[in-house]
This record gives structure tokens, sequence and C-alpha cells, in this order.
């Protein structure tokens, strides 16, 4: 069996530099003379101005600010701090970067250079596998539905920034009229609180309200937020009446995403140089400011204080594996849109370690911000830092407002706060967006691509913002919660592995890492190491995560209401909405592909199709793969009979040799 180590070579006037499969075709009539090879092969100027009519990014910057404004969104705030600290401190970092460096990093390289090789959405690039393109229908379906709500999330903040443009933040005191008995902000009542939640007597040293009534004290932010902000009602089969304020404000927030994306990847690769770099500016300012509060370096200490015992537990390190595989957003098509729209030649290895690692230092970064803040939060009441420590909206709407309200030009430091966090929630739905319409785009007839892309954006947009409505109901945080927990929890890892499984088996792990030697110039290094991880560690791995997960599900809550089982039906309902695309999607496919018996029809969809590859002729005729004239048509037949010897000879080529524990492509 041949070793497809060498199997990429081209032939220029008979010598043979980089590029183009294989050796048994050098003897082909496929030869680049001189003046063509100024313009078709290697990374000169002639590479630089390809797909002018899908459009790629104006430069190699642009796409790595797009993707640190994707993978570094909400979560990286919210989420990952709060996990740091429940599961051991600075000792949760070990299992985060285990996990990292196995599963969170292969993933999104795949991704990427997965993307970029064929310049194609997350459905029409599975020409790679036709029989499992309902992996793309799968990723549009957890975008579609992501996209809905995270635009809530933007919704909120947006609403929170026009809030604080006063003297005075509205949630610093209790004579509002949204407050009620329970609301408190004297240091006596947050430690009587804490006493008693503390406490197994039954009496305490509370003076100022019944003892009975002590537990639900609550902060004028809480009340600010879930009274006034939400007016939120007793439970989700209350959905009440819409919060107009709250739909003019998701109105604005689909408008600056629809703005961004009205021009495709040119407009978009402009406005992330703004919301990539701008939350850093605002975090290094929140850091300093933190930093000269009383109570930071309690928070820090309580931040990263490794406690070592913690690393004994399952849980900690099934945490670890769900927060860096949910931080860097694999699976969800977000990655293979971004790296479409790349230089073919672009090296995505070197971005793909700059990205995924500079998203997990963030995620640190944001950490000490947070906790700083929290400490000083904490030592104002006089309370402990777990006492005052969460996550999701309960840290972002809640905690964070109460901290920065107690500081002098409290309106200011709550403008940026609110700032980062647009601009964090806008990064992330640039892509979200811009995947959905990608997916449909590349579906289309590829003339008028420009024309269809703003027709399927103005449609996305308005049928997104319309179902977002109902998170603007007095009920509406609670279907929030619940689209949160199901829309991407399970199914994007089963996604996930059948997608590693697919390209690693399927295609081959060889045939793969030779795809993207072609576009680099060179085998990803340790050329084993990733050989191995996406054979065998990165889908056990998430077949690991998939088992904790379904284990440790919980009946759904927020705050002290409990969903009803309806509502976990309806969770799993959401959830397979994208992962029932791949069965459907294989039975449609295999009833009308061609073939005497099932059997048959079944191994010619596992092979790829005349239509998978890269894009552009030049790259193609790089990569030994015949020309194609329309993408849409699997199967086409070569176009010239340089075409024919050349599709001719690679599948003397695949006969002569396959992927050593891929399937056999004969």
């Amino acid at each position: 069996m041949a070793n497809k180590e060498d199997s990429y070579e081209v032939v220029v006037n008979g010598l043979q530099p980089q590029w183009v499969r294989d050796k048994t075709l050098k003897s082909s009539k496929l030869k680049i003379n001189d003046e063509e090879d100024q313009g078709l092969v290697g990374h000169g100027e002639g590479d630089e101005g390809e797909e002018n009519e899908r459009g790629n990014w104006g430069n190699d910057v642009e796409f790595i600010l797009s993707c640190f404004s994707y993978a570094v969104g909400l979560g990286t705030i919210w989420r990952f701090p709060y996990l740091c600290y429940r599961n051991g401190g600075g000792a949760f970092l070990i299992p985060y970067a285990i996990m990292f460096v196995f599963t969170g990093l292969p993933l999104f390289f795949l991704e990427m250079s997965f993307g970029q090789y064929a310049s194609q959405g997350p459905v029409s690039i599975w020409s790679i596998c036709p029989l499992f393109q309902g992996l793309g229908y799968g990723m549009f379906v957890i975008s579609f539905v992501i996209g809905i709500y995270y635009n809530m999330v933007v919704a909120w903040s947006l609403r929170y920034f026009w809030a604080s443009l006063t003297s005075v933040l509205p949630w610093t005191t209790c004579d509002n009229a949204w407050n009620t008995e329970f609301c408190s902000v004297s240091k006596q009542v947050a430690n009587c609180t804490l006493e008693l939640l503390n406490s197994n007597s039954s009496v305490a040293n509370c003076t100022e309200m019944n003892v009975n009534d002590t537990s639900q004290l609550k902060l004028p932010a809480d009340e600010y937020f879930h009274n006034h902000i939400l007016n939120i009602s007793s439970g989700i089969e209350e959905l009440g009446s819409v919060r107009w304020d709250l739909a003019l404000c998701l109105l604005i927030s689909w408008l600056l995403v629809f703005v961004v994306l009205l021009k495709g990847i040119q407009s978009f690769g402009k406005a992330v140089y703004f919301t990539a770099l701008f939350p850093y500016v605002i975090l290094t300012i929140l850091l300093i400011r933190a930093a000269t509060l009383p109570g930071f370096m309690d928070g820090i200490w309580f931040y990263v204080t490794p406690r070592w015992e913690e690393l004994s537990k399952a849980s900690v390190w099934g945490d670890a594996a769900m927060q860096i595989f949910f931080s860097l957003s694999p699976c969800w098509g977000g990655l293979i849109t971004l790296a479409s729209y790349n230089q073919f030649h672009n090296n995505c290895f070197r971005d793909s370690l700059i990205v995924a690692t500079g998203n997990v230092l963030t995620s640190f970064y944001a950490g000490l911000v947070i906790f700083g803040i929290i400490g000083f939060l904490a030592h104002d009441l006089g309370v402990k830092v777990d006492s005052v420590s969460t996550q999701g909206a309960g840290l972002a709407f809640i905690a964070y407002p109460a901290a920065v309200a107690r500081l002098p030009i409290a309106p200011l430091w709550s403008i940026l706060f609110f700032v980062m966090f647009l601009t964090l929630g806008l990064g992330t739905q640039f892509t979200i967006l811009e995947t959905v319409v990608t997916t449909i785009v590349d579906l289309l007839p590829e003339h008028h691509r420009k024309r269809n892309h703003k027709y399927v954006l103005v449609g996305s947009t308005l049928v997104m913002c319309l179902l977002g409505l109902i998170m603007c109901t007095q009920g509406g945080m609670y279907v929030l919660q619940l689209i949160d927990q199901y829309a991407a929890t399970f199914s994007a890892l089963i996604l996930g592995m059948i997608e590693s499984v697919v390209i690693a088996w399927v295609y081959g792990v060889d045939r793969f890492l030779a795809d993207i030697k072609l576009m680099i110039g060179y085998y990803p290094t340790p050329r084993l190491y990733w050989k191995f991880i996406w054979k065998y560690f990165t889908p056990v791995i998430i077949l690991a995560i998939l088992i904790f997960t379904c284990m440790s599900i919980k009946p759904l809550t927020y705050g002290d209401y409990v969903y009803p089982a309806s509502s976990t039906v309806t969770g799993f309902f959401i959830t397979s909405a994208s992962v029932v695309m791949v069965p459907v999607i294989m039975c449609v496919k295999i009833y009308w592909a061609e073939g005497s018996t099932i059997l048959q029809r079944i191994r010619l969809l596992l092979k790829p199709t005349s239509a998978w590859g890269p894009a552009l002729e030049v790259h193609r005729r790089e990569a030994r793969i015949p020309a194609h004239t329309d993408s849409k048509v699997p199967l086409a037949g070569p176009a010239t009979m340089d075409d024919l010897e050349m599709e001719l000879d690679t599948v003397l080529e695949r006969r002569e040799y396959s992927d050593d524990e891929g399937l056999q492509m004969n």
C-alpha cells in the first residue's frame, strides 16, 4: 500500500517543488509552465484576488479578529469564572488545559481547515460525504435557534446601557415603584440573610424583618431586573404580555446586526476590529479600577486559590470538557463559515493556535476582572465571596450592576460594562447570523450571489426577530433559559462526534492532513498527534462528555421555579430538531441516489462528489481534482479531455491505496 505522506507534489517544467496530488500523476499531461506558475501556484498576488463573487476577508487580521469576536462571547464573562471557582479555583485550570489540548483545539482546527479547503457553508461543504450532509443542516438549525435567543441577551444589555445614561443608577435604592418590602441595601440585612441561610437554628439576630421572610431578601439590582425590566411572571405557563421596551431594544439589536452584515464579508470584516478589540480595552480599564477597591484581593484569591481535592471529582473534569467545547463553539457551523471566506493558502494552522489559545487566556483574564469586582461587592456587603458569586444572567444583570452601583461615578462604570457586554454579544451574533445566511445562499444558484445574500439576510433577520418576540414577554426569561439549556448542549456534542468520525474515518485522516498540507505547505506538527487525536481521542472524549451530560441531567430550574415536565419534553424536541436532520437527510439521499441496491447507494454516497475540493480551478489543479461546471450537480462529469484524464488517474490512484484505516474508495 502506497504511503500517502508524499502525496502532494507539483510538476512545474519537470521539477517537483510544492503541492498538487500525487506521485502517480507525475506523468500526467497536466504541466504548468513558467508563465502559468506565476499566477496559478503558490502564495503570490494571483492567490490574493480569489473568490471575487463569494468574497474573502480583506486580510488575515480580519479573519483572526472575526474568530476572536465569535469565540470570545458572553460565556467568557458569565460562565467560565463561576466554573473555575466552583471546581477548585486555580486547580480547575489543569483539567481545563488538558481538555483544551485534546478536545477543544483539535475540533477548532478541524473545522477551520475544513471550511477553508472547500470555501463552502456548513451544508454544501458536505459534498465530501453526501450521506452525512444532514450534519450541515443540523449545524444550521443550531445556529438558527441560538441566534434567536442570543440577541435577546444583547437587547437586555442595550436596555441596561440606556438605563445607565443617568446621574443615579435606578437600581441603587429601594424606593422605586418596582421595589417590594423584601428589598434592602443595608449590610445588616445582608448579614442577617447569610446568618439565616447558614444557621441551623430558627432564631437569629434579625431585627428589620420577620425571621420567616428573610430568605426572600433581595438586592435592589435583583428587583430592578426581575420586577422592572422583565416584570417576570410566575412561570413558563404564564407568558403574559409583551414588554414593548424590550421589543424595541430587540429590534434595534437586529438592525445593528443587519447593517453590519449588509455588504457581506466586507462590512463584517471591518466591524470586527471594534467588536473583537474593544472588550479588551474595557476589561483592562475595569481591572485597573477594581484593583483600587477594598476586597479586590479577596475576590482574586477566592478565584485562583487551588483546591486540589476537587480534581478527584468526575464532575470537575466534565465541566472542564463541556466549557472548553462550548467556549470555542465548534459544531455550530460558525467556524466553517468564517474559514470559508479565507484565502486558500492562508495558514489556518497558525490561526487556530492563536485564536483557540487566545480564547482560553481571555476567559482567565475576564475572571480576574469579574471576581475582583465581586470581591469588592462581598466586602461592601460584609459577606463571603461565595455568597454573591453566580453565573449567567444573575452575574451580568444582578451581581455586577449591584457592585458598580456602590462605586463613585457609578453610571460611568455601568456604561463601560454594558458597552463591553454589547460588543461581546454582537460579535458572536454577527457570525451566527452570517452562518444562517451563508448556508442558505450557498445552496442557491451561484449567479447573483450578492443579490441573494441581501434577500436572504433580510428574510433571516425578519423571521428571527419575530420569533424572538416571545422572549420579550413577562415569561420570556423562562423560554430563554429553556432554549439555552437544550439548543446546543446535547445536539452539538452529537454532531461534533459524528463530524470527527466521518472526516477521520470515512474520508480518511491521512487524506485530510494531505489537504491541509496543500493549503499551508506542510503537515501540521506533530502529524502523528493530529492523526491520533482526530481518529481516536476526540470522538471518545466527546462521547464521554455526552454520557456525563446525560447522567447529570436535573430538572430545569430558574431561581425557586421548577419547570414542569412538559418543558423537559419541549427541550428534547429542541435538541432533536438538529440531530434528526442527520438520519432524515441520510434517508432522502439514499432514496434518490443511483444504484440497484441500498448498499450500492450507500457506498456511492460515502464518496466525495465531483463538487468536493477547492472552489477555484487553480487550486483544483494543484489538488489534481477535475474541474466542475456546476457544483450543485453531484458526480458531474469532467468538462475536458484533460479533466477526464486527471479523473481517471485519480481513480486509479485511489484504487492503489486508501487511508490505512478509512473506508476503501473503490
